[in-house]
């Protein structure tokens, strides 16, 4: 099995950032998927709103992936910031319960995609990191 050459862009500045947009629309498009799960139990119609959402978190982030952010970030972003804005927009719009130990959760959330974020300036040399 060989490895295909990847059709990602140069990793630019201009491409960084617009990678980073196309990951925000991904993770507000999954979001807005999963919320209107609770509504389609009811009324039908919002499956539509249900499957566009997802479709169109995968087609932004097959953008962020040929944009250059690698797959473990993009994921990992994507999955981490879903599960925390899906868990706040829930308290918000369904007034459902967050208890001390969910927001702990979501702040740890936070945190690890700063770090995340931040992996990249760090000045850790090439010959000490993991990958």
């Amino acid at each position: 099995m060989s490895a295909q050459p990847s059709s990602a862009a140069p990793a630019t500045p201009a491409n960084r950032a617009r990678g980073w947009m196309f990951l925000a629309l991904a993770i507000g498009s999954e979001v807005t998927g999963s919320l209107s799960l609770r509504g389609a139990i009811d009324r039908p119609w919002l499956y539509v709103v249900v499957a566009a959402g997802f479709i169109a978190a995968l087609v932004f982030l097959t953008q962020v992936l040929q944009l250059g952010i690698s797959i473990g970030v993009a994921y990992g972003v994507w999955g981490a910031c879903g599960v925390a804005l899906t868990a706040i927009m829930s308290m918000i719009l369904f007034n459902e319960p967050i208890t001390w130990l969910m927001a702990l959760g979501i702040g740890v959330i936070i945190a690890g995609v700063l770090c995340i974020e931040m992996g990249p300036h760090s000045s850790v040399s090439a010959e000490e990191s993991v990958a």
